[in-house]
């Protein structure tokens, strides 16, 4: 039986991939993902504003450096670290010592919000050994003046500077919340993404209303989240051109099969490996496999899509009909 899949032009043994989480950024952890079967792991995000801040500490001792004696290491500040206390500096060596550590690729990831100089930080992780390159494209239009093209604009062009910098593979994580999803999935390949991860979850506050403040936590995903993942990979898949990579609500082996079905390259997961620790990849393998004996499949590749829009012989599904006949009968799940 083979699990082997492509993903941005890479190899994997598997379909699995162990996502961006705060225990990436050990090595102990990421060689015991790829002991229970990770196809690749995606290091933590280096964020934005970690780059931007350092190189905000980085001027201001240039400029003080007149008035202060070098001998005094005490006056220089902190570098800027991040949610998982890893720094712009360290987070290179992070891939370097990562590269050693594990046999799997490592897929460096970049959080940011806006084109700018910070982008070229893409070229030092393709420097330091990242076999790609995911873009984090977490952006919340807080400014109500930013029209949809705006938006889809500023994605567009923190990519084609991505693009510029690098020659490795460019995944991009994005939001859903877009008019015309589809369309940008093409443009987005079209300007230099090798592949897409659908999708990026945008947390959102809550109100406290014993104390009337605002609230916020990072709540896992659930297999709750899991149907729109699943529609837009099986509407892109064969039609767009990129790599499809599912990341959102895989708890269990039927979650990676439905992905897969869809049409997805790979499927990432977090969250259940949060949960369970990494040797619940080890289950969602052996469930897949379980699952293509039992049916005959030799080969992920002759199950990828089977039920995607461009293959599926009810297309209706997917659209209005669907819509109108689940109103008309009552059916509600």
């Amino acid at each position: 039986m083979l699990l082997a899949t492509q993903y941005l032009g890479l190899s994997l043994k598997n379909p699995l991939i162990a996502s961006a989480a705060p225990l990436n950024a050990q090595l102990d952890h990421l060689r015991a993902l790829e002991d229970a079967g990770a196809a690749a792991v995606v290091l933590p995000s280096l964020f934005q504003e970690q780059i931007e801040a350092e190189a905000a500490i980085h001027e201001h001792i240039m400029n003080s450096a007149a008035h202060n004696s070098p001998e005094a290491s005490t006056y220089f500040p902190q570098t800027a670290s991040g949610p998982y206390g890893v720094g712009p500096d360290a987070y290179l060596d992070l891939i370097h010592r990562a590269r050693a550590a594990v046999a799997i690729p490592v897929i460096a990831s970049l959080n940011g919000s806006s084109e700018a100089g910070w982008i070229e930080y893409a070229k030092m992780m393709q420097q330091a050994g990242a076999h790609a390159i995911e873009l984090n494209m977490y952006f919340i239009p807080i400014d109500i003046e930013l029209t949809g093209q705006n938006i889809e604009d500023r994605y567009v062009g923190i990519l084609a500077a991505a693009r510029r910098a690098v020659s490795i593979p460019l995944a991009l994580k994005v939001s859903p919340q877009v008019s015309a999803f589809g369309n940008l999935a093409q443009r987005l390949h079209a300007n230099g993404a090798d592949g897409l991860v659908l999708f990026n979850r945008l947390l959102q506050p809550d109100i406290d209303l014993a104390t009337l403040r605002l609230t916020q936590g990072v709540h896992l995903s659930t297999r709750a989240e899991m149907p729109l993942s699943l529609s837009w990979i099986a509407l892109l898949a064969g039609r767009c051109g990129a790599s499809l990579a599912a990341s959102t609500g895989v708890e269990e082996a039927d979650d990676v099969i439905k992905y897969l079905l869809a049409g997805a390259d790979v499927v990432m997961t977090t969250s259940a490996l949060l949960r369970h620790g990494a040797g619940h990849l080890t289950g969602l393998l052996n469930g897949l496999e379980t699952w293509m004996e039992a049916r005959q499949f030799a080969s992920v590749s002759d199950l990828r899509g089977l039920m995607s829009w461009s293959r599926s012989r009810h297309k209706e599904f997917y659209g209005r009909p669907s819509y109108m006949k689940m109103l008309e009968t009552g059916v509600t799940g």
